[in-house]
């Protein structure tokens, strides 16, 4: 069943984008992103923005196939769909009328996660933090609260990553692929279906996403993806308290999620706004400081090439947390130990780029005739 739901979602996913590609001219004006001044803009023509649309008909061609042959229990994935889409019609609104500010697509975010605990009665129980534990146990409206702040957070995290061809869609795949890998582990067939039917609508956008930058996941893509990732860590977590550690989905996002949080971070030291946009992020000094270094030309095809080459180091710096709590998820102390390695190497790799002093072995060669 776990394949059929894969392929199912991913035809869904590529149909339903070569229908948006195809419709970008007589809808321009709605389904365009035009603008290529911002400070987080990159690509080089106009480019849909709804690829979001095509990742949740990938997800829900996959839930209507699961309850139609009845072979798994789809209860679960079909409250999620339910509870994401505030988040996912504020990200669509924004995404067709640019009208939509980041705190109004925050609190929907916190809203869809409130839902979420309604429809599923789930919510982080315990970080694994003595004292905190306790204190969470004993007053479930605050570890209610904790979870709505965190899957909020996952969501905007998720949506700062998405900034070149592919690496949103590429992060989301990994986390995804570890998440199924510990639901198959502990039995949770549920998580494990939702996780195939994601992966599946994931990668059908990723084939027009990537290299090339046919279409974008938009805010609606990215917040639904982000809310589908945070809130099948919950239940994941929820389920299996005695064998899945609340630091498992910590490390698999952690690159998301600190990057959100030093950004924060970084806006505040320079007495900016948290919310507003700028060109610091991390994936963003590796497009200045290496790709476009060693891509240099202005030709399109090249500006193409640069873009894209940008997700192929995001996805190994994803693999560097993905990977040890893949195969480390049953050793909580290996995993906080992972959380606190990686927001040091990432510290480490940003000042050093930051200053032009970028570790030779991440500088490829110049391309022949730049």
């Amino acid at each position: 069943m776990l394949i059929p739901t894969f392929v199912l979602a991913f035809c869904i996913s590529v149909m339903a984008g070569i229908f948006v590609i195809r419709c970008q001219y007589a809808r321009a004006a709605q389904f365009m992103d035009s603008d290529l001044s911002g400070p987080q803009k990159f690509h080089v023509t106009p480019t849909p923005r709804i690829g979001g649309l095509p990742v949740l008909l990938g997800v829900l061609a996959a839930w209507m196939g699961g309850f139609v042959t009845g072979l798994v229990a789809v209860h679960e994935q079909g409250a999620l769909l339910v509870a994401a889409m505030p988040v996912f019609l504020a990200g669509l609104t924004e995404d067709l009328t640019k009208r939509v500010s980041p705190v109004a697509r925050l609190l929907a975010a916190f809203f869809s996660a409130l839902l979420a605990i309604l429809l599923l009665d789930a919510y982080l129980m315990k970080l694994a933090l003595p004292g905190i534990d306790d204190f969470m146990l004993s007053m479930p409206l605050f570890a209610m609260l904790l979870t709505i702040f965190s899957v909020g957070g996952v969501c905007h995290a998720i949506n700062i990553i998405d900034g070149y061809n592919g690496l949103m869609g590429g992060v989301a795949l990994l986390i995804l692929g570890a998440l199924a890998y510990v639901a198959f582990k502990v039995g949770d067939q549920s998580v494990l279906f939702a996780c195939m039917g994601l992966a599946g609508a994931v990668a059908g956008f990723l084939i027009w996403n990537f290299p090339r930058g046919l279409i974008f996941a938009g805010d609606a893509g990215a917040y639904f993806v982000g809310f589908m990732l945070a809130e099948l860590s919950v239940l994941l977590v929820f389920k299996h308290p005695d064998k899945v550690s609340p630091w498992f989905p910590m490390l698999l996002m952690i690159y998301p999620v600190f990057e959100t949080i030093f950004t924060i971070y970084r806006r505040r030291m320079r007495k900016l706004a948290a919310v507003l946009p700028d060109s610091m992020h991390f994936h963003q000094i590796i497009y200045k400081r290496l790709v476009r270094w060693m891509v240099g030309s202005t030709e399109v095809r090249h500006l193409v090439d640069r873009n894209s080459l940008t997700a192929l180091y995001l996805w190994g710096v994803g693999m560097f947390s993905v990977v040890p709590a893949m195969l480390l998820w049953q050793y909580e102390w290996a995993l906080q130990l992972g959380c606190l390695l990686f927001t040091l190497v990432y510290l480490w790799l940003y000042h050093r780029i930051i200053h032009f002093r970028t570790p030779r072995w991440m500088v490829l060669r110049k391309i022949k005739g730049q």
